[in-house]
């Protein structure tokens, strides 16, 4: 039988918050696939050709190591760091602004099997099938190390985050920390298969004293 590997099982706390309290965290250093971007990812183009990149390599990957070693692990949920250029570091207002303006890592998270080698011998697999997608040749594995945390787990629609984050960064500030780094959002349903109302999203933030 297969090694079967879940990292969202294995880190619940940080896959599973609370929906009516938000929570600090201390998230370890992970690596992750990442794609960057920018503009309003409900018009943008570039933000479809990125994830199509992002899951046609996440898959080959998967596929690729179970057939050599037999380790299986599950294709993590996307992730997505989001700011704007310019603002402020906190980010706090970013969700008010233009989202034309919006830069964006889209991102999904990889477990320790998973080397530069790896990604490179499936990167040519996967650039090698028919209709491959041509971001594939811009993906990164890297590192990222998001530390202290804020978090609380949203349910609904993404237009409606907005009340949620401003609750979770007014209880960081009542305990005394500072916002800073990106905003971190990870995408536990799919928009395309689930109802709005039923959308679950961690909204995240890094933090500090």
């Amino acid at each position: 039988m297969s090694e079967q590997i879940d990292l969202t099982k294995e880190h619940k706390h940080l896959y599973g918050p609370s929906t009516k309290e938000p929570g600090i965290v201390d998230v370890p250093l992970f690596n992750f696939l990442m794609l960057d971007g920018h503009g309003n990812p409900n018009t943008s183009r570039e933000y479809v050709e990125v994830l199509e990149a992002l899951y046609s390599l996440a898959y080959t990957l998967k596929f690729a190591i179970k057939k050599s070693s037999g380790i299986d692990f599950k294709v993590m949920p996307l992730e997505g760091l989001w700011w704007i250029k310019g603002a402020q570091s906190d980010q706090a207002e970013f969700v008010k602004q233009d989202k034309d303006s919006w830069d964006w890592t889209m991102m999904i998270l990889q477990p320790p099997v998973v080397t530069a080698e790896w990604v490179e011998t499936a990167r040519q697999q996967a650039q090698a099938k028919k209709d491959a997608p041509v971001r594939i040749a811009q993906i990164r594995l890297e590192e990222y190390h998001e530390g202290l945390s804020v978090q609380l787990m949203h349910l609904g629609p993404y237009s409606e985050e907005g009340p949620n984050i401003a609750r979770m960064h007014a209880f960081a500030l009542g305990q005394g920390y500072h916002l800073e780094g990106k905003h971190h959002e990870i995408y536990l349903g799919d928009p395309r298969r689930t109802a709005p109302e039923k959308l679950r999203t961690v909204i995240r933030q890094p933090i500090a004293k």
